[in-house]
């Protein structure tokens, strides 16, 4: 008897699993439409579609469910794809920040012996690079400007004046010597 009561409930089982049709396109359609307007399916709008497309309600909710999770999974690869673009876009950056910082390093580094070149030459001689920098931290850069002749300049201990253009074409190499008499 056992095996009898079996075989009626697989019967029935599978007669309820056969009442799931497969959507038409029409209805997948449908179904689309109305998920682009509403992600959440009210018990209403359910209803309504389940009359609407000959669809039980169960099915319309399970194909909801589907939807949402593809839709989740969808915008989730987009934001990732956002953020990966993000991510490459701001390690190039940072690599040609490095860069800039390596060049503005060996710049400084070549200022730095001219300037010690130019003090062992000058008469009096020109304040060290740590004095100029002391001298700008105390100050601010804004300090350094000259308000009546309009450019900038660095005074030594003897007060006198080395105009940054004349540092500048120093530094860059414009006197073609190292000393910049």
């Amino acid at each position: 008897m056992s095996l009898f009561m079996n075989s009626q409930s697989q019967k029935h089982h599978s007669s309820k699993h056969n009442m799931k049709k497969r959507l038409t396109k029409d209805q997948v359609r449908v179904l689309e439409i109305s998920f682009a307007s509403n992600k959440k399916l009210e018990p209403e709008r359910k209803l309504q579609l389940s009359r609407d497309l000959g669809i039980p309600p169960r099915q319309i909710a399970i194909w909801y469910q589907n939807k949402r999770a593809r839709w989740k999974t969808q915008s989730l690869e987009l934001d990732h794809g956002a953020l990966q673009l993000r991510l490459e876009a701001a390690s190039a950056e940072k690599k040609q920040l490095e860069k800039e910082v390596q060049r503005l390093r060996e710049e400084l580094e070549k200022a730095h012996k001219v300037l010690v070149s130019v003090r062992q030459f000058s008469n009096p001689p020109l304040m060290d690079v740590s004095s100029l920098s002391r001298c700008c931290d105390e100050r601010g850069s804004s300090s350094l400007h000259d308000q009546d002749h309009g450019s900038c300049s660095w005074v030594n201990n003897s007060n006198e004046a080395l105009q940054l253009e004349e540092l500048y074409a120093c530094l860059m190499g414009g006197h073609g010597s190292t000393t910049c008499a």
